[in-house]
Order: structure tokens, then sequence, then C-alpha cells
């Protein structure tokens, strides 16, 4: 659309969405000279207008000061904005997070595409320049990487443009409005526009220039745009090469392109002759024969070198342009990369900084991309829209797999509280919605087609089904056949099931999976989220990664989501937290449920990566007592650049350690023999630890970094003469029983062991080692864990709060005690307050040698629920700062999330153990407990050990109780103890979704048979 003179009705307007906007090209760069190309560095025509801009706020249209861009206007006065940055994070306005309601939702009543008239903030923005030296007389653009969510711009007081769509470019010619000297440029943006029903993300919602802002000025003859597609032959051997280009300006007629293709160490592959620029246009066809190709595994880049020259043959322009060989096809209902089968081990990722929002920087794309290649990731999905330009330069360089998703969901159109309702969908079958949307996808196609890494272009999210969608996945596929098509919507409306090359669904449980690709389907399934890692989660993901080998048609899935959407605030003591929504007073909003990242919002990776990077891993490492069976599910990548590493560990002790070469095929398997010399261990529980290692550093990690693992633990019998061994107690160990039996109290002693049963509490009140006392408040059974973000998902607080009750008032209604020479034995037994018939025993077995043996045995009864935890739980002092373990670890795990856990021997600080999770909840657990030391800072303190199996343990400076009443780490206590809880069992955390998933039958506790557990505590 054109036009000379702005228009605010515009924003209400569903068929306005650009005006005078410039066509959309590709993101690609360009130089004068030869040498400037390829340094690739900053460019010499184009002119950052980022930094500090004159800004003024106005909480509705009618207040804004509507004559701010006219050259007679000053906004000396006005207060300073930094570009790129929300306007909502620099101290104006309200900050609001919201998942799938529209953020005006019960604050007015509105449909689409009606706008708050009371609500929507607008934004003006002043910005003076000059011209750079050797710019006159030449062509000026403007370009606006990012404005959400419209914007009209005005320059010496002349209107220029208006844009919507808040993800891509929006570019206009400001030749026609420069002027000598100084000059004036005015940019008006607004909250709410027609595209703010088109931006229903789960996302906070934002506004302003958040992007950079640029100008730049182009040579004579000037490349536009490049489009570049490469082929390879039926072999995925040989290359072909095809370059589209679009020239413009005074000297483009009668110029001519050449074009030389070089490999990744410089060497030049292929040269183009020069060809004629003829009515704008230049295409370039070349076989290149053997080449090298592009993948995940082996991202490998040529560079092409385009040349212009104008009529009298000098160099005008180089444009750089990085190009890889790969195709992606489906093949008998199955998606190929180079030939072969993809499996999408892939991450939902979200631009998102906790100071910046979403205006995320170089820095942050550098250790984003850094951190998913380390934890075995290999595909992301840009939800729900374009990234920044450099994001898929970086996918390109580093090697990820990209689904490119258009800045489309309408979420709260049709779905309310869960229930698909769609009768004011949009754009659903709505002509008047066509545009709109079909521009956004032409905007996304045109500007990252060259980007290799892109294999899947998405139609958007979670906006229902319908025509509209429809037309937009048949343009995708007209004018990218090279690429496939996803789309997720059509699962709710099956009306146009074609939108979509693949099956994608959200959130489908394993079973439901299975039943899909058990009934011959004629799509390949995705799963473009699964795994909601909302806090304690990711339980289960084993589940679904275990369907990659079982079924071709099941091609992996994106977890949701990479990093928590948290922002920065201060308390009312000044100390910054990370907050969620409703802690800035926004209302409606949907509170911690922007907290779904495996990685915490200030870039500290989450324990739930443990999980995730063993999983995702390509090569699996089976030990066992004689070697390695090594299976490489690579598709391209041998393990030449690795090195194997084994060790030998003894409860938990290294015993012997090496390196190997080995170098497996890919998509092969091979079995390697290891020096462990098994039959002349002694006896005692063994690990093999094998892992390959980086050989050297590689873009994304430094040598050493572990990219597979693997591990067998296993028990060395004693020999036979070990058993015929006889062994002599060490009469220095063991000290006679001293039992004094008071009115209200027993007492223990066994030489400087010290211990004090109370009758009238039915419990172990006091226990001292070597003085120390250990027992701050006495043991006590637990049933009830902190609930997880997922637990409240699943309504555990209603469906299982009875053993919330039972565990704070257990009654102690029988005790016992006998005594032998060589040990003293008391038990308590409780009653719940949940069930009569419920009964739980507590034994404690002093013994001669000073250790103090517990044995816990609980005995259900049918009709209860599924028990959270069963356990016993003391504090003791909080001097007792620190653990040591051999247990699972380094990271904490649950039941069904161990997978990516190790046996070793582990250490942390208390406080250290209470994972940052966005609401406190349980955390810090470790299975397969062996042993564990609590210390204090002089190395004083106990030892608890597993006695007839391993146990489960916690150690925290909170009560479960604590941590289930803070919505907030601020609101908890100051810490007064460490608090020890030993269980033989909890759930598992779950992860199929946080909003009513179960955890899976098989890590549940049933509540109606027995169970029991035994640990020791001991002095060190």
């Amino acid at each position: 659309m054109k036009a000379t003179q702005a228009d605010i009705n515009w924003l209400g307007d569903v068929s306005v969405y650009e005006v005078n906007r410039l066509k959309a090209y590709s993101d690609h760069r360009y130089y004068r000279t030869m040498e400037e190309a390829q340094t690739s560095g900053a460019m010499a025509m184009r002119y950052d207008l980022n930094g500090t801009w004159k800004f003024n706020y106005a909480i509705r249209p009618d207040c804004r000061p509507e004559a701010f861009y006219k050259q007679d206007f000053s906004g000396d006065g006005w207060d300073d904005i930094e570009v790129p940055g929300h306007i909502q994070l620099q101290g104006y306005g309200q900050i609001q997070y919201v998942n799938t309601q529209y953020p005006w939702d019960g604050l007015n009543e509105l449909r689409p595409p009606a706008l708050p008239q009371d609500q929507n903030p607008v934004g003006s923005y002043i910005r003076t320049f000059h011209l750079p030296t050797g710019w006159q007389n030449h062509p000026v653009y403007i370009s606006f990487q990012g404005v959400e969510s419209a914007f009209y711009v005005w320059l010496n007081g002349q209107f220029v443009g208006y844009g919507e769509d808040s993800f891509t470019p929006s570019d206009f010619d400001l030749t026609p409005f420069l002027q000598d000297g100084e000059n004036k440029l005015a940019v008006e943006v607004y909250q709410r526009s027609t595209g703010s029903w088109l931006e229903d993300q789960d996302f906070w919602r934002f506004s302003g220039i958040f992007r950079d802002v640029y100008l730049y000025t182009v040579p004579v003859a000037h490349i536009r745009d490049v489009r570049v597609v490469t082929d390879l032959d039926k072999s995925y051997t040989n290359g072909t090469l095809n370059v589209d280009l679009k020239l413009e300006g005074k000297a483009a007629a009668g110029a001519k392109v050449e074009a030389e293709l070089r490999d990744a160490e410089g060497n030049t592959v292929k040269t183009f002759g020069g060809i004629e620029v003829t009515n704008g246009l230049v295409s370039l066809r070349e076989e290149i024969g053997k080449v090298n190709l592009w993948s995940a595994e082996v991202p490998y880049l040529y560079r092409l070198y385009i040349r212009v020259y104008d009529a009298a043959g000098e160099l005008v322009e180089v444009v750089p342009q990085s190009v890889g060989f790969r195709t992606f096809e489906m093949i008998d209902k199955v998606m190929h990369i180079n030939g072969k089968r993809i499996v999408f081990k892939g991450v939902n990722r979200h631009e998102f900084n906790p100071r910046r929002g979403r205006a995320v920087t170089k820095e942050d794309m550098l250790w984003d991309v850094q951190t998913i290649k380390q934890n075995n990731m290999n595909a992301v999905r840009t939800s729900h829209y374009p990234n920044q330009s450099l994001w898929y330069e970086l996918c390109d360089e580093y090697g990820l797999y990209v689904i490119d998703e258009m800045n489309l969901e309408t979420h709260g159109s049709w779905q309310k509280l869960g229930a698909v309702e769609p009768s004011w969908v949009i754009p659903g079958d709505r002509p008047e919605w066509h545009d709109i949307v079909m521009d956004r996808a032409v905007s996304m196609v045109e500007r990252d087609k060259n980007h290799p890494s892109i294999l899947i272009w998405s139609c958007g999210n979670e906006s229902h089904g319908g025509e509209v969608i429809y037309k937009v996945s048949q343009y995708f596929k007209t004018a990218d056949p090279t690429r496939l098509v996803h789309y997720e919507g059509v699962f709710h409306d099956r009306r146009f099931n074609d939108t979509s090359d693949m099956e994608s669904r959200m959130y489908a449980k394993p079973a439901d999976i299975e039943e899909f690709l058990n009934a011959n389907p004629e799509k390949p399934y995705i799963s473009c989220e699964y795994m909601h890692a909302m806090g304690n989660s990711i339980g289960g993901m084993h589940k679904y990664t275990e369907l990659e080998d079982k079924y071709p048609m099941y091609q992996g899935g994106f977890i949701w989501d990479y990093i928590d959407q948290a922002i920065y605030k201060k308390d009312r003591y000044g100390k910054e937290f990370l907050a969620y929504g409703g802690d800035f007073g926004d209302r409606p909003s949907d509170y911690s449920f922007c907290g779904d990242g495996i990685v915490h919002a200030d870039r500290r990776v989450s324990a739930k990566m443990q999980e995730v990077k063993f999983l995702y891993q390509n090569i699996k490492l089976f030990p066992d007592r004689e070697g390695v069976k090594i299976v490489n599910d690579n598709l391209f990548a041998d393990t030449s650049e690795l090195e194997l590493v084994y060790s030998l560990d003894c409860e938990g002790h290294e015993v012997l350690r090496g390196t190997l070469e080995v170098n497996v095929d890919p998509q092969s398997e091979a079995i390697v023999k290891l020096p462990l010399q098994v039959e002349s261990l002694a006896s005692g529980e063994y690990a093999v630890n094998t892992a390959f290692v980086l050989k050297a550093a590689t873009l994304w990690a430094e040598k050493g970094e572990e990219v597979a693992f693997g591990q067998f633990i296993f028990v060395q019998d004693k020999s036979e003469a070990q058993l015929h061994d006889t062994v002599v107690p060490d009469l220095n160990l063991t000290n006679e029983i001293q039992v004094v039996e008071g009115d209200v109290n027993i007492g223990v002693r066994v030489g400087q062991t010290h211990v004090l049963f109370s009758k009238a509490f039915g419990t172990l009140v006091s226990l001292k080692l070597s003085g120390q006392e250990t027992i701050a408040q006495p043991p006590m059974p637990l049933f009830w864990r902190a609930t997880t973000d997922n637990d409240k998902g699943t309504a555990m607080g209603f469906e299982l709060g009875a053993w919330y009750a039972a565990s704070l008032l257990p009654r102690c209604v029988n005790w016992k005690a006998e005594q032998n020479p060589d040990q003293y034995r008391i038990e308590f037994t409780y009653k719940l307050n949940i069930s009569a018939d419920v009964q739980v025993k507590v034994a404690y077995t002093v013994r001669a040698d000073g250790s103090v043996h517990v044995h816990n045995t609980y005995k259900g009864t049918a009709g209860l629920p599924d028990l959270p935890i069963h356990a016993l739980t003391f504090k003791t002092s909080p001097d007792f700062e620190n653990v040591e373990w051999l247990a699972m670890g380094p990271e904490e795990n649950y039941a069904d999330r161990a997978f990516g856990a190790r046996l070793g021997i582990h250490g942390s600080k208390v406080a250290d153990t209470v994972a940052p999770y966005l609401v406190p909840q349980e955390s810090g657990n470790r299975t397969g407990v062996r042993w564990a030391k609590l210390t204090d800072n002089a190395g004083r303190g106990f030892k608890i050990e597993s006695a007839a199996a391993p146990v489960e343990l916690n150690v925290s400076p909170y009560t479960a109780f604590e941590l289930e009443n803070a919505q907030h780490a601020y609101e908890l206590p100051p810490v007064h103890y460490t608090v020890v809880t030993i269980a033989g069992k909890q759930m598992g955390v779950g992860g199929d979704d946080s909003w009513g998933a179960p955890v899976h039958p098989e890590y549940r506790i049933a509540s109606d048979g027995e169970l029991q557990f035994e640990f020791v505590i001991r002095a060190l």
C-alpha cells in the first residue's frame, strides 16, 4: 500500500499491515571490495542507529504528542530510552505475562480486529542523524529489524511509512525525505494493533523497537535479493548450485555478474563467468561435482563470492554468501537429510534475556548455540516467530536443524480454559485475514531462504486450522519446494490435513503416539512440543526417545522449552530475584507458567539438562565387565574426532583409567575390549565408566568436552579364598552397650555414641557422635513432598493432600525395646490420621560399633491415594553445610529422571542442593544413595549409609512444608537447620505436560502395600 499521510485507523484495519514498506529480501551482506567481503565484518554501507533516543510514553493514543514528528517540535525535554529495547523494561507501562489468553481478556470486551482504546500505550521516539560521508547522492534506506507491534515513521516532518509484524524487518526508502545536515527521524510505536490478534504467543507482552535499526545505502548496481538453491544427485555425492539474483540501481543495466565458489579452506572450487544483467535478473546454474555435505553433525559450509561489475568493468559490489549442500526430502513417508532418516533431538527456543526480554544480544545467542550443541541437541524450533538473522547464521555454522516458524499464534481465539471453542477463531476461513497472514509468511521466507540449517517452514503455532493457513502452506511449497512444511493445528481441524507434511502434535502421551504409528499412517510423526520442562520436570523423557528406534516414522521432537522467561526485579528489601507473571501487578496473568526452561533465565544450565544430554546423545555406550559396545547412531560423523576415555571405580574411588583411539563409522557398531582385569579385583561394588570426549576444541566446546557416556555397575563377589578367610573383629571398634532407662527417656551409650530416645515424643531425640549433636529436630515419618509445578498441574494437593496432614501429625501409639549383648533395639509404632488401618514403624538399633541402624516400614490399606514419598526426615545443625555422597548424580535425579545420572562420589554445599526453580518446590533429590557425609567446615560430622538397598536422599536448608508454602525464594525463612530426608522411594516428577498428565504408573507409589527401607547413621 502507498500513502503520503499517516492514518491512525490503520491500527485496527486488517487490510492495512504495511504502507510504503519495501518488498522483503534475503538477509545477505554486501561490500565494495573482495577484501572486505572476505572478512565479512561490519558493512561500510550500513550506519547503526542503535543507542540512545529521545522518548515519550503515553498510556493511550489520545494522550500522545501527536505533532512530535514535525520539524518545529523539540524533544529536548523528553526522557532517554535505549534502542534496541522494550519500553516496559525501561520503566514505562505495564509488564505483563499471559499464555493463551489475550492480554485484555476481562478488561475489554473485544472481538477481532477491534482494539482496546483505553489501554493502547504509545511510544514516541526521536533520533537525529547526519548522513555518513560519501552517502550523499546515493539512495538511503532504513531497516527496522523488529518493532512490536505497529509503528509509523516520519523523516524531517514527512510521512515515510507504516509497518506491522513484530518479528520480520520493515524497510523504507528515506531518499526523498533527506536534507543536508541534521535529519530528524520520528517513530511512533503502538503496543496494540490488528497484528496483536496474531501475536498471542506464550510470552511477556512488550512493545517498542527491540531489534536493530540502521540506515543503509547501496552501490550503483546492487544485488537486492539472492536466492541460493543446492541440489544433490541420487547418490548424494555430486552437487548442483543454482543462484538467482535481483539487481537494482542506475548502473544495473549493462552490469555483469561473476561468482566464485570456495571451500571451507578457501580454495576455489568453481568460477562462474561474467553474465549480463537482463531486466534486473541474473541466474546461475553450475554442476559442482563431488561436494562436502552440510548437516548438523558436519556443518560444512562453502563460501560463494558474487561480484558485480558496472558497464565500464569496475567492481562495484561483492556479496559473500554461505552455501551448504544438502537435501531434505520425504522418502517412503519418512523425512531424510542427505538420504538418511533424520531424528530431531530438538528444543523450542524463545529469544529471551532476563534483563532485556526479547532484545537478545550476540553474546546471548553464542552462549545458546554452544549450550544446545554441548547437550546433544541437534534441532531448534523458533517458537513462535522468526528470530534475529544472526541466529540462523549461527545454526548454519555450528550445525543445528531449524524449524523456522512464522509469526502467528491466535491461541486465545479458539481455546478457552483448555477447551476447543473456535466460534470466532482467526484466521480460520476468514478471507479478510488472508493477506495480513500471508505477508508474514512471505517476509520470513524471503529473508531466511538461503540458510541451509532451515529444513522446515512452519505456518505458525496454535492457531487452529482453516483455509487461510492452508493457503500459507501452499505458498511455502510453491515458493520453496526444497523444504517441507509443518503445522500442528491440523490436529484440531482435519479439513485441511495437507497443510502439514508431517503429523505434528503437542504433549501427546507415548501411548497415543504409538497408537498413531501403529495405524499405518500416511505421514511421519514429530512432537513439535513435548516434555513440558516447567520447574522440576523432564521425568519419563526416555519413553519418547525409546520410540526413535522402534518406529521409523517417529522422527523425534522438540522439548518445551529452552529458557525460563523470568525477569529481574527487586524485592521490598532491594534484593534482586527472578520474577514471573503476576509479580509486576499484571492482571490478567498466567503467573509462573513462563518458567518452562531447561536453562534458567540467568543462563545457568538446570539439573534437567543432565537427562536431556544423555537421552539425546547420538553415540550410545554400553560397557560391561569386559569392554564396551559402541553404537554410533550419527548419520554422517564417525568417531575419529573423539577419544574414548574409560575408568573403573570401586565404591566410588577410581582404580584405573585409560584412553583409546576408536573410530566407529556412522550408522554402525563396534565392541571394544577394555583392560579392566576384572578377575583380579577385590570384592566390592564397581562402576565401569566410558565416555567419548572431544580430542580438540571446536566452535561449540573445549577440548575434553564429553559428548557420550555409558556406565555399567556390578558387584564383585568374594573369591573362594576370601570366603574362607577368618575375619577377626577389631575389638577397638566395639564397646559395651550401656542403657539407662528413665521415666521419660531411654539413654544408650556405646563408646563415643550417646543416644537418647523419648517415650513421650515417641522418637529419637538426641544422637551425639564424639560429643557432637546431630539431631536438632527429631526424625519423623514423611509422606509429602513440596509440590512441583507438575504436581500442581495434576491437583496433587487436592488428590493426595491427605498425606500432607498425615506427615504433620503422626501419633506414636506404642513402643517396645529389647537389649542384646551386641545391640539395643527400640521400635516406635505410629498411626496416621489418614486411616486407622495404616501402620508405620520406625526401629532404631544401636550397635556395639556405635552405629545406629534405622528400619522404616509402612503397611498400607486399600482406598488411599498414592504416596508422594515414603521417607524419614529430621533436622540437624546448619553448621553441617557440606554434603558428599556416593550416589547417582552429579545433578539431582528422580526415579523417572535418572538415566542421565551416574554413580559416583559427588559433593555440594547444602544451600546449593536447592534448585533455583522460579517457584520453590521439591528439588535436590539423589537416587541410588550408598552413603552420604554431612560435615561442617572443619570436616566434622556424620555419615548415612544405605543398608539392604540404596536409598534416596535429600539434604536441604528447608523442610518440604517450608518449600510448599513459598511462592518465591525470598519467602523462604532464614536458614536455621540442615534438613535430612532419607526415602525408600519418592514418586517421579513427570513431564508429559504440566496441566494434568500424571507421573507414569511405574514411577508412582501405591499406598495399599508394604514398603520398607533401612539405613545406618555413624560417626565419621
